[in-house]
């Protein structure tokens, strides 16, 4: 029998008529046999959440010369009629005329069977918790909000760019970067006492970025309006369920937007996200809100519902101040909000989402613009309820002299950012611009605990493979 063209599962789920043939192809979650002389496959493909139940007649041809390979994880073929089910549970399913297996599974051996496996468990065998419901619902939401943001930033005539992922720039100053070179390490050629790096392959320090941003900027002060949707790298030797050495970043940067122009677009950035998640991800949201965090639902509601409330650094740490919490962090003006002073402002004083804005220039990179008050800087942080922090963004300091001065206050080098000042000699104009951690951002949506779940092949400190 010549084998039809495939049908994926979430499509064939949106008929609502029989079909006298359709192919079937995907892995098997379980197989039942009854005394009847009938076989019950359950088949997923990963196109939706929900399994098609395949039905086999024993008596046919050649399925019993392959029913004992059909086991759990094995990937088979179904060639058949979508029909009426009488049975309970299900309005439809597959009538197999014909069954061809790809792959079996040693049932001994394949290590996702019918019990349910810790999420800790799962990342030691990152190849295969795709096949879990948990995983597949995660990448087809991270999927749909990648699409998400491409779609907003389109629509609104943002011009996608892909900056470097090799640099010599520090955005952050920070020191965090991975470092990237081509010297032996076991010879590592020096010039008085130091490391001759004019010997390496781009002939200087370089590392994996830790941020588009300054080359965003770049072509903002061209183009008006850009955005960069890429991997960014931090060496930071942090454990926690928050944290990634590899992980995906969204920045926008545009020219003429003052500080209220970065927050709104923030807020409607944020807003249109969730919304056409709950509207184009329904199952696999309710799976969430179901088995992963009950409150999901309302939480995304309520945070559509409201507008952000924004509220200026200095109030924001009288409240903490007052407040009869008891913090780790001390709350002192000139401090960081830590995620606990976040979620305390964001859950139990505003009860939704706020943006906390004009920081002490202190705590802030140097590249935010400086207030008349010479204290604090132009910068906001949007922070949601049960998360915190999701963006940071800032106006950026467009005056060079007063850019100058901070460069050399964070005790950086000036003359690595030669180009970047540049920007500021030909041309200058006010701009702005915000970054949002993706992998963050699908951690909110799904309700997962772990930073690490929501990414396909997390790396953290001591884990570069699976």
């Amino acid at each position: 029998m010549k084998k039809s063209k495939r049908t994926k599962i979430k499509v064939l789920f949106a008929q609502s008529v029989e079909l006298e043939e359709v192919t079937v192809e995907g892995w098997v979650r379980t197989r039942r046999d009854s005394k009847g002389g009938f076989s019950f496959l359950e088949l997923n493909d990963g196109s939706c959440l929900k399994n098609i139940q395949v039905i086999v007649d024993h008596t046919l041809d050649g399925f019993r010369d392959i029913q004992e390979e059909i086991t759990t994880g094995s990937c088979v073929s179904v060639q058949g009629k979508w029909a009426t089910s009488p049975g309970k549970g299900q309005s439809m399913e597959l009538q197999a005329r014909q069954v061809k297996i790809y792959g079996s599974a040693d049932p001994e051996k394949y290590p996702l069977q019918k019990k349910r496996h810790s999420f800790e468990y799962l990342r030691e065998i990152a190849h295969l918790r795709p096949r879990t419901n948990t995983m597949g619902a995660v990448m087809r939401v991270r999927n749909r909000l990648a699409y998400s943001i491409h779609r907003f930033f389109n629509e609104r005539g943002f011009v996608y760019l892909n900056t470097p992922i090799i640099t010599t720039s520090d955005c952050e100053g920070a020191g965090e970067m991975f470092q990237v070179t081509t010297l032996d390490l076991d010879k590592v050629p020096k010039t008085d006492g130091q490391v001759d790096y004019s010997q390496d392959f781009f002939g200087g320090k370089t590392g994996l970025t830790v941020s588009g941003q300054l080359e965003g900027e770049v072509f903002a002060m061209a183009l008006s309006e850009i955005y960069t949707f890429g991997p960014t790298f931090r060496a930071e030797n942090s454990n926690t369920s928050r944290h990634l050495a590899e992980f995906w970043m969204v920045e926008p940067e545009m020219a003429f937007y003052d500080l209220d122009d970065n927050m709104d677009l923030a807020e409607e950035f944020i807003k249109f996200l969730l919304s056409d998640i709950l509207e184009h991800c329904s199952e696999d949201m309710e799976f969430f809100n179901q088995r992963i965090d009950k409150t999901i639902h309302a939480t995304l509601k309520q945070i559509l519902d409201n507008e952000f409330e924004r509220i200026h650094y200095s109030d924001a740490i009288h409240l903490l101040q007052k407040s009869k919490e008891k913090f780790v962090y001390a709350t002192e003006w000139g401090c960081n909000l830590q995620a606990e002073h976040e979620r305390y402002l964001s859950e139990k004083v505003f009860k939704k989402p706020i943006i906390v804005f004009n920081y002490p220039e202190a705590i802030k990179p140097f590249y935010m613009k400086l207030n008349e008050d010479g204290e604090t800087v132009r910068a906001m942080d949007v922070l949601l309820p049960k998360l915190g922090e999701i963006i940071g963004g800032s106006q950026r300091e467009e005056n060079y002299e007063v850019l100058l001065k901070r460069i050399e206050q964070k005790d950086l080098n000036s003359e690595d950012y030669w180009w970047y000042m540049d920007l500021r000699r030909f041309g200058s104009a006010p701009h702005s611009g915000f970054g949002l951690g993706f992998e963050r951002l699908v951690q909110f949506v799904t309700g997962m605990e772990n930073i690490r779940d929501v990414i396909p092949f997390p790396r953290t400190p001591k884990h570069a493979t699976f």
